[in-house]
């Protein structure tokens, strides 16, 4: 018998005791309700006070073994697996051959005694056991569990079980969520909803999902940033608000992409980004405590420090150390685009000295910057609501934190000036009627609201997803998101 055909024998089988529990009036899935009394982490943890107590857990069977008048099962519950101990005089002899038919990925319910085996082993001396419901698909080999990454991806809900570490990523981004919360609320900061559909897709620079309202017959796009609807809400008289939320974007997927991400914005009024350096750093600082107790993480066979004050430098000065060419010199494009062909990059398309400066940083500078490293003063070209550099009005206040090769963080001194946004709105109009899908469109009412207002501002965008896969060192962005975005299969 080939191993698909032993497979399909057994769901056969275990369709077969269904009908079979169904049958005499024991069907499982009638149960509404089981109520739990004890946890297994907890009972293994504190021994000491439970010992010899009766207690009431659930749970799902991972192993059984045994055999005659007593076996002995591994029950796992959301905290941990504990060992179940089964014996035909306590439960009775019909109660416990029923719970020998029990399948291992079944769930079920156990009333018993606390206490500890001649092994040493915590365990539950069952004096009732009931199923809760029967498992009609096989769970991966114990000993190899789920490994396949398609697979793991595809059925979270088994790597979940098989995979215990892979639970505790996800109650560790949890808890980064929840401290990243603790840390704007005792700073004052509000944190605020805006809406995913939107009539424009502002923000940033991607591509869209575009979608169709049909009340309004109108096109409609899903976010991909939170930036613009914020800002309006500083316009509106709130000097600290945030957003931690899903955004989307129709691009590329890789370790550190994912159409659908998601991504935390702050706002300050009276705040520029040299103030939201500080918060960036104190956040990282902040949560380097929570999470690891220390101030370096150890990241991909990389140690990290996490201690303040990060470097700082220049896009422009990082260019001219990794490459020995310094565009800050160049105001002519034509030699800009000579020095950028004699580095063999990509000129076409990007016509400005400003992109050319991105592209060189893109391909010679980013991958090194291994430890914190706040890269500032990006172009006027590439930031189009960031606020000009008085001292330099090519480059802008902003800055963009790097670890470990791959961005953390962007944020600026916002743009408040409505003739200059209106000036760069156009510009990038341009750009995408030249076949640019990820230049910024002309928003109008937000110039409106510029118009209105805009105290001096400082903002702060972080892919909560990335910040999740440097505290837990994962390698891959798909291994942070519960489910991520796959192909379906045919």
């Amino acid at each position: 018998m080939s191993e698909v055909e032993n497979l399909n024998e057994v769901r056969r089988v275990r369709r077969e005791k269904l009908k079979k529990y169904q049958e005499t009036g024991s069907n499982p899935f009638e149960h509404v309700k089981f109520t739990v009394t004890a946890k297994a982490a907890a009972l293994k943890t504190d021994f000491e006070s439970v010992e010899g107590t009766e207690v009431t857990i659930a749970g799902r069977v991972m192993s059984k073994r045994g055999q005659g008048k007593v076996a002995f099962y591994d029950l796992q519950d959301s905290t941990d697996r504990i060992q179940l101990f089964l014996k035909k005089d306590l439960l009775g002899e019909d109660v416990y051959m029923d719970a020998k038919t029990f399948d291992i990925g079944d769930i079920v319910g156990v009333t018993g005694e606390v206490f500890k085996t001649r092994m040493g082993e915590v365990s539950v001396r069952a004096k009732e056991i009931t199923l809760l419901s029967k498992s009609l698909q096989i769970l991966p080999e114990k000993f190899h569990g789920l490994k396949d990454p398609d697979l793991r991806y595809r059925q979270r809900y088994v790597d979940l079980i098989m995979n215990p570490e892979v639970k505790n990523v996800f109650r560790l981004r949890s808890q980064i969520q929840r401290y990243v919360r603790e840390f704007y609320d005792d700073r004052g900061y509000m944190e605020v909803e805006t809406p995913v559909l939107s009539t424009l897709a502002g923000g940033a620079s991607a591509r869209p999902f575009i979608t169709h309202h049909n009340s309004l017959d109108i096109p409609m796009y899903l976010r991909i940033a939170l930036e613009l609807p914020l800002k309006r809400l500083i316009v509106g008289g709130f000097d600290r608000v945030y957003e931690m939320s899903r955004v989307f974007r129709n691009e590329g997927m890789d370790a550190t992409h994912n159409p659908e991400f998601t991504l935390l914005e702050s706002y300050e009024a009276y705040a520029d980004y040299e103030d939201i350096m500080q918060l960036v750093e104190d956040l990282y600082g902040f949560l380097a405590d929570k999470v690891l107790g220390q101030r370096t993480v150890e990241y991909q066979g990389k140690e990290i420090s996490l201690e303040a004050p990060f470097r700082r430098a220049r896009m422009v000065d990082l260019v001219k150390e990794h490459t020995g060419v310094d565009f800050d010199q160049v105001t002519d494009r034509e030699e800009a685009h000579r020095l950028a062909k004699s580095l063999h990059l990509e000129v076409e398309g990007h016509e400005s000295i400003g992109e050319l400066i991105e592209e060189a940083f893109d391909a010679f500078v980013e991958e090194h910057l291994v430890q914190p490293t706040f890269v500032t003063h990006h172009p006027v070209e590439i930031s189009p609501l960031a606020k000009k550099d008085p001292a330099d009005p090519r480059y802008t206040q902003r800055f963009e934190l790097f670890i470990s090769g791959a961005e953390y963080a962007n944020a600026f001194s916002e743009l408040n000036d409505p003739i200059d946004q209106k000036e760069r709105f156009t510009a990038q109009v341009a750009k995408k009627d030249a076949g640019d899908e990820e230049a910024h469109p002309f928003d109008a009412d937000f110039i409106n609201a510029l118009e209105v207002g805009l105290p001096p501002t400082g903002g702060l965008g972080i892919g909560i997803d990335r910040l999740v896969m440097l505290f837990t060192n994962q390698a891959s962005i798909r291994d942070v998101i519960l489910f991520p975005t796959m192909k379906p299969i045919e």
